[in-house]
C-alpha cells in the first residue's frame, strides 16, 4: 500500500521509497466518517470555528483533507524551533560558552537586544558549519532548513549574513512566544483551581509549531503510571501498544545536547518498563509508533532496517549534574534499558555538568517497533477487534492540539483501543458522551526540586459500547482532578 506520507515526502529523504513501502504496507488507513463526527461536532458547536459550524457529509471529506494539511504545515514552524534549540544549545558546531536555560531566562528578563547579542556569535559559528560538507545529521538539518526551504546562499558572505539574521528573529520570536505562554499559565495559575491550571497546560501549544523534540523525564513518569495501574489490578497483560508521537532527542528545550547521535527514546523505554513490571512478554510484544513527521518516521524506519541486519540500536542518556533530582528518578535513569539491552562505555565530554549513561538495544526489541505514519487528529488503522491496542501512550503531543483536535484525536483513539484498554496521556481531554473514553485516576510523579518539575499522567480507559451511549449533553475535562506543583514541558 502506498501511504499518503509517502506520496508528500521531500526529495530529501533518507532512504528509498522501497523501504517506507515495507515500513508502512500491511496497515490500512480510514478517515472517521460524518455520522461519527457529527455528534462531537455538535457537542463542540459554541467553540467550532465558523466553516465547520454548519458542515455537512459531503464537505467533511473535503475538511478533513485541508485540515491535514494545515497541521502538517505546523511542522515546518516547529522545525524551526529545533533549530532554535540547537543554536542554543549545542556545543557540537561552536567553541562559544554553552548557554543553559537560567542564563537564557535572565538575558530575556532584561530584554530582546541583551539575548540577541548572546547568541550572535553561536549563530555564525552554526551556520559556517551549516555550509560546509557534512554527515552529522542536525547540521545536516540545519542546511535543510536554510538552503532548502529558505534559500539562503551559504557559500556567500551575504548568503550567510541572511541566515545568521533570520537565526536571530527566530530567536527573538521563540523568546516572545515563551513569554506569551508564561502570562497564560499565571493568569491561569491566578485562577486557585488546579484542576483549571492544567486544562490550560494541556492546550497552551494549540498555536505553535509542531516539535519532535524529546527526552528522557515522561517516561518514568509513565512506568509510574503503569506500575500504579498494574498493583491496582486495572492492567494485567500488554501485547499490542502504541505510542502517538514518539519523537527525537534532537536539541530540547531544556538543557539539549548534541554531543550523541539524534536518537528516539521512548519506544524503547516503554518496552523496556512493561517488560521489566512484567505486563508484556518479548514474545508477544508489538509496538506501533505514529507520527506525521518524515524525519521521525524515517529515523525509526533506518533503525528497524538495520535491526533487521543484526545491528544494535545506540541510546546516550544525559543527567544534568546541577539539578536536584528526585533521588528515585536518578535510579530509573540508572537502570532504564537493562531489560532490553547491555551497557555500554560513555564519557560526557569535559567541561559540561553531566553524566552519561550509554545502552545498547539488541536487535530482537528493536524489531519490535513498527513506524507508522499517521495523523491521529484526521484518521486512524482500521482494525479488527482481536488487532486493538491495549494501551496507548501519548506524552506531550495533546498539548500541541486545540479542544476540537484533542476531541477529534480521542475519537479516532478511541476506535484502536479495546473495550477496557487504556491511553495514558499527561494532558487533559475533554470527556464527550458521545467517545467512549473515560478518566479513571491520575498518577503524579516529581523529577526534580525543581518548581513544576513534573507530570501527571491521566488514566483514560475505554469503555465497553453500550456503557458509552449517553445523551449528548454536558461534558467533562476529565474525572481525575491533578494536584499543585508537577508538570514538565517537552
Amino acid at each position: 500500500m502506498k501511504t499518503a506520507w509517502t506520496q508528500r515526502r521531500g526529495t530529501h529523504g533518507l532512504f528509498a521509497p522501497l523501504l517506507l513501502a515495507l515500513c508502512f504496507a500491511p496497515w490500512k488507513h480510514e478517515r472517521p466518517p460524518f455520522s461519527e463526527a457529527q455528534p462531537l461536532l455538535e457537542a463542540l458547536r459554541e467553540t467550532l470555528p465558523a466553516e465547520l459550524r454548519d458542515v455537512e457529509a459531503k464537505s467533511w471529506s473535503d475538511w478533513l483533507d485541508r485540515h491535514d494539511a494545515e497541521t502538517r504545515a505546523r511542522l515546518q514552524r516547529g522545525e524551526e524551533d529545533t533549530l532554535v534549540n540547537l543554536l542554543l544549545f549545542g556545543t557540537s558546531f561552536t567553541h562559544q560558552p554553552r548557554l543553559t536555560t537560567a542564563q537564557l531566562e535572565r538575558l530575556a528578563e532584561k530584554e530582546q537586544t541583551a539575548l540577541v547579542a548572546a547568541v550572535r556569535d553561536r549563530a555564525r559559528d552554526l551556520v559556517r558549519a551549516a555550509s560546509a560538507p557534512t554527515r552529522d545529521e542536525r547540521l545536516t538539518f540545519a542546511r535543510q532548513i536554510l538552503v532548502e526551504e529558505h534559500g539562503f546562499d551559504l557559500r556567500t558572505p551575504a548568503g550567510r549574513d541572511l541566515a545568521e539574521r533570520y537565526l536571530l528573529t527566530s530567536v527573538a520570536r521563540v523568546f516572545a512566544e515563551h513569554a506569551s505562554y508564561a502570562r497564560l499559565l499565571a493568569a491561569a495559575r491566578a485562577s486557585g483551581d488546579a484542576t483549571q491550571e492544567f486544562i490550560a497546560r494541556s492546550r497552551l501549544y494549540s498555536q505553535r509549531g509542531l516539535s519532535f523534540d524529546t527526552q528522557l523525564p515522561p517516561n518514568y513518569a509513565i512506568e509510574q503510571a503503569l506500575a500504579t495501574l498494574q498493583k491496582r489490578g486495572l492492567l494485567t497483560a500488554v501485547r499490542r501498544v502504541a505510542i502517538v508521537g514518539p519523537g527525537l532527542d534532537f536539541a530540547d528545550k531544556q538543557e539539549g545536547y548534541d554531543i550523541y547521535p539524534v536518537q528516539s527514546i521512548q519506544p524503547f523505554a516503554l518496552m523496556d518498563s512493561l517488560l521489566r513490571l512484567g505486563l508484556a512478554r518479548a514474545d508477544e510484544l508489538r509496538v506501533v509508533t505514529f507520527d506525521i513527521s518524515r524525519r521521525v518516521n524515517d529515523h525509526l524506519c533506518k533503525a528497524v532496517e538495520s535491526a533487521r541486519h543484526g545491528q544494535w540500536y545506540e541510546l546516550r542518556l544525559p543527567l544534568d549534574a546541577r539539578t536536584p533530582w528526585q533521588r528515585d528518578y536518578v535510579k530509573y535513569w540508572e537502570t532504564v534499558g537493562t531489560r532490553i539491552g547491555r551497557e555500554a562505555p560513555a564519557t560526557a565530554p569535559s567541561g559540561l555538568p553531566l553524566r552519561l549513561r550509554a545502552l545498547r538495544v539488541a536487535p530482537r526489541y528493536v524489531r519490535l517497533v513498527t513506524p507508522l505514519e499517521l495523523n491521529v487528529t484526521v484518521e486512524r488503522l482500521a482494525l479488527a477487534p482481536d488487532q486493538r491496542f491495549d494501551l496507548i501512550i501519548a506524552t506531550n503531543v495533546f498539548v500541541y492540539y486545540d479542544l476540537l483536535d484533542q476531541s477529534l484525536a480521542a475519537l479516532n483513539l478511541t476506535h484502536m483501543i479495546r473495550p477496557g484498554g487504556f491511553l495514558l496521556s499527561n494532558n487533559a481531554l475533554l470527556e464527550l458522551p458521545t467517545t467512549p473514553l473515560r478518566s479513571i485516576g491520575y498518577s503524579t510523579t516529581v523529577y526534580s526540586e525543581r518548581p513544576a518539575d513534573g507530570d501527571h499522567i491521566v488514566w483514560y480507559q475505554r469503555t465497553e459500547e453500550k456503557a458509552a451511549e449517553r445523551k449528548v449533553g454536558s461534558v467533562s475535562t476529565t474525572s481525575a482532578r491533578p494536584a499543585k506543583g508537577a508538570h514538565h514541558d517537552r
